[in-house]
């Protein structure tokens, strides 16, 4: 359970795990829940045949603002509730999820573990009752610890437990043999979203908060000397961030792929026993590492050794006391939500049947998607998905057989690895085996570091091992997309797989427009500028010539200035570097999405609905499915440490290097009109 929620491996290995940018995981609080009737299961609905025509806002010239245009009306009359940090067609989705997954766990008995862990969490007398006593037992391990080596080896046994490590392990393909897994290392530590929150003056108020609630933290658990140990947490936690890397460079596959052997990294980083540190994870003996960001990794390992054990432990404790707190009495809840809302700006704690849902999709996902496809996602909807993915994967190879900047030989290795992406949509062929897992419905702290520990081992056991192609890192009710970077495949789970991204009975250009556009952008990954440096087995080599790079560049230099201009919340600009990869499959989702759909029209015009053509109603499509509102404090911890831009920029962005939404809507200027020559023409 380490603390950094954003990692490596799911901001590379998970190329565009966050399309749609929607939780899988709410800040987790308690609060009291009036009882109401049962809210529908159905899906919403968006007008007769998929675009909700009453959220637009006419008055507004697409070429000033499409975002505006497609959803003004929508966005001037929706309030944010209270206990989300945004609100949108994205969070419609994700809730309905949550609901189907209340109505299928709450009729499960006890004696099966998915029924087991939800009333485990939804016994709050019981929790309440217990107060801090569950916490109590990993406290006084933290204080036994006698010395560095101690702790070290509690670093190791805590993964996927409550508590940290400074540094995150996790087993994935091998970059050089993509058919066998190897161990990959990367950097951790800090509890923050991302290493500007120590450094930058912007987020001073988040600090401040983090700092009151150490203190707190500690004091509640009766830890000596919290005011002093809290500051001596924060400076050593910024200390980490002064020496860990950026996000942009975190996604560079070339800066991350460092491989090592054990006694290489123990003489590169000899600040920690590493053989202790791995052996005492639970992992089988490596020999081989995958060392990602490799200065910040040494430089962590540096500060280990020359920080005072007294911190290290008041540092442990402060990260299990979080970790551990949703899972505890009022008082660990509240005063997490105290701290954590101010990353969000969500006012309101979240309903505990919510965060029991969240939870059990977090430790049984699988065995709870097996209940959910079977009643919510029907075979004909995953055979025409399929078959919307085959339409998409010819346009993509239209658009690849065009690209003014590809040579003859990258233009054949990129139709080779096209053709050879493998397609899953909905769920997974296999289902994971959690049946060893014991889960005790009285046992909520408990059954959540066992959860967190058996997933953690599960994956360790895979060291060494073929790549698994067929797996899948999402559950399948998740409301969210991925391209499975060094595995060349695309994954779309049954929970994205509703209106209004994707509905069986909407008009085909909704269809296009939203999932097709998703399809589209994920297609896209094996192509960008990360994908470039995987061929179409998975091995990391860059498969473009050098005059190819020097093309691609240059449309993606000015594409990503574009995005640098963008400003979401006054002060806060989007870094074009940073979400690069993300821009680019955006745009190009959108342009091989409605070559997709005008060749599926077999070259007879669209029909004209509700005074809307063909083309029109596909541009709209794909501004509907980013439809939202998102606080302010929320955009700016997206800006600071997500790949992706706020959605406004995700609609405007792509649609204005895109001609024929100019013909669409015949945009002649606007403050986003770009002229042709200005455009992007990467695909």
């Amino acid at each position: 359970m380490g603390a950094q929620t954003v990692s490596t491996f799911a901001a590379l290995l998970l190329a565009c795990a966050g399309t749609v940018l929607v939780p899988t995981a709410p800040a987790l609080a308690a609060a009291a829940e009036p009882q109401a009737a049962p809210p529908s299961l159905a899906e919403k609905t968006f007008g007769a045949w998929g675009l909700d025509l009453s959220g637009m806002d006419r008055s507004v010239n697409p070429g000033d603002d499409f975002d505006r245009y497609m959803n003004g009306a929508w966005e001037a009359k929706t309030e944010i509730p209270a206990d989300q940090p945004s609100a949108g067609v994205g969070y419609d989705a994700f809730n309905l999820t949550q609901l189907r997954a209340r109505a299928l766990v709450e009729n499960l008995p006890a004696s099966t573990q998915v029924g087991a862990m939800y009333r485990s969490f939804m016994d709050e007398a019981k929790v309440e009752a217990l107060d801090d006593r569950p916490l109590q037992a990993d406290l006084a391990r933290v204080e036994a610890i006698k010395d560095k080596a101690g702790f070290t080896a509690f670093m190791g046994e805590g993964i996927g437990r409550f508590g940290a490590a400074l540094w995150e392990l996790a087993v994935d393909a091998d970059p050089a043999q993509p058919a066998l897994n190897t161990l990959w290392l990367g950097q951790a530590g800090l509890n923050l979203p991302d290493r500007d929150y120590y450094l930058k003056d912007t987020f001073k108020p988040q600090r401040a908060a983090y700092r009151a609630y150490l203190e707190q933290a500690l004091t509640m658990v009766g830890h000596p000397e919290p005011a002093a140990h809290a500051d001596a947490i924060l400076a050593f936690e910024t200390a980490i961030a002064q020496v860990s890397w950026a996000v942009e460079d975190r996604r560079d596959i070339d800066k991350i792929n460092n491989p090592m052997t054990p006694s290489e990294l123990q003489a590169y980083a000899p600040g920690v026993d590493w053989k202790g540190f791995l052996a005492s994870s639970g992992l089988p003996a490596p020999t081989r590492i995958l060392v990602n960001e490799k200065s910040a990794i040494r430089d962590i390992a540096a500060l280990y050794a020359a920080t005072p054990l007294d911190t290290l432990k008041a540092w442990q404790a402060a990260q299990i006391t979080f970790q551990a707190a949703p899972y505890l009495s009022r008082r660990f809840v509240d005063g997490r939500f105290a701290f954590t809302r101010q990353m969000s700006g969500v006012t309101t704690q979240r309903p505990r049947w919510k965060r029991g849902s969240a939870l059990v999709d977090r430790t049984l996902g699988e065995a709870l998607g097996r209940a959910y496809v079977a009643q919510y996602f029907p075979p004909a909807s995953k055979a025409m998905m399929e078959q919307l993915v085959a339409n998409l994967k010819q346009a993509m190879a239209a658009r690849i057989a065009g690209a003014a900047w590809m040579s003859p030989a990258t233009r054949q290795a990129a139709l080779d690895k096209l053709a050879r992406m493998e397609v899953m949509v909905g769920y997974q062929e296999h289902w994971r085996d959690d049946a060893a897992l014991k889960v005790d419905s009285a046992d909520l702290y408990g059954n959540v570091q066992r959860a967190g520990r058996f997933d953690t081992l599960y994956h360790f056991a895979e060291l060494g091992k073929p790549v698994d192609r067929k797996k899948w890192s999402m559950s399948p009710q998740t409301v969210n997309a991925y391209n499975g970077f060094l595995e060349n495949k695309i994954v779309f789970p049954a929970g994205i797989l509703q209106a209004p991204f994707f509905n069986p009975k909407a008009d085909p250009a909704v269809n296009y427009g939203a999932i097709g556009a998703i399809i589209g952008h994920e297609i896209s990954h094996g192509f960008d500028d990360q994908g470039r440096k995987v061929d179409a087995s998975g091995a990391v080599r860059d498969w473009w010539t050098a005059q190819d790079a020097e093309r691609f560049n240059a449309q993606a230099k000015g594409f990503g200035a574009q995005y640098d201009q963008y400003e979401p919340v006054k002060g806060t600009h989007v870094n074009g570097n940073q979400t690069m990869g993300e821009n680019i499959a955006d745009l190009a989702g959108v342009l091989v999405a409605f070559d997709a759909y005008k060749t599926s029209l077999g070259g007879r015009p669209a029909p004209v609905l509700d005074g809307l053509t063909g083309e029109q109603r596909f541009f709209l499509s794909f501004a509907q499915v980013e439809r939202g509102k998102v606080r302010e404090d929320s955009v700016r911890q997206q800006v600071t440490s997500d790949p992706h831009t706020p959605r406004k920029f995700r609609i405007v962005g792509p649609v204005r290097n895109v001609d024929a939404w100019y013909e669409a809507f015949g945009v002649k200027g606007g403050a986003y009109f770009l002229k042709p020559e200005e455009r992007a023409r990467i695909w």
